[in-house]
């Protein structure tokens, strides 16, 4: 999934509005106008088309965890900052949503797969762990079409 995707697919799931997106980038230090987030969301081959970044994603999902969690205790050091993988992406929106286990296994399942509380584990273990499992594209997928079904269900009812 490119990077464009993943915030598209999180984006409708949330059913973020342009003017939400625009303040979570603001909230971690990017200033963007809504022309720009517009391209975010745009398709490649549609005029207008903006790419979206590692730094930019990150950057969004930090502020998502900002507005969501609010900000960090004064004097508690900032985290290293880290290479985007599918991984730290899902880490991000399980700290973001305030996710549990079974949270996150019932959204994969809303989602079409279905995997063990020990494969889930896997996932937020360090890259280094014997244990530790890479998130491939599709479990991320997945997930974000389990969270599309779980929060637009949320806001219709």
């Amino acid at each position: 999934m490119t990077n464009n995707d993943i915030l598209r697919s999180f984006r409708y799931a949330l059913d973020l509005s342009d003017a939400q997106v625009v303040t979570l980038f603001d909230k971690i230090g990017f200033k963007f106008d809504l022309e720009v987030v517009k391209g975010l969301f745009r398709k490649e081959d549609q005029p207008g088309y903006t790419s979206c970044d590692d730094d930019m994603l990150l950057a969004f999902f930090d502020g998502l965890i900002l507005d969501r969690r609010g900000p960090r205790k004064p004097g508690s050091p900032l985290p290293p900052p880290e290479t985007l993988s599918n991984n730290l992406i899902l880490r991000k929106i399980r700290i973001a949503l305030e996710l549990r286990e079974k949270d996150m296994l019932t959204t994969l399942k809303l989602g079409g797969m279905q995997i063990s509380r020990g494969e889930l584990s896997a996932l937020f273990r360090k890259p280094g762990h014997r244990h530790y499992r890479e998130c491939g594209d599709q479990l991320l997928r997945n997930f974000m079409k389990g969270l599309a079904a779980t929060h637009r269900r949320k806001n219709t009812s």
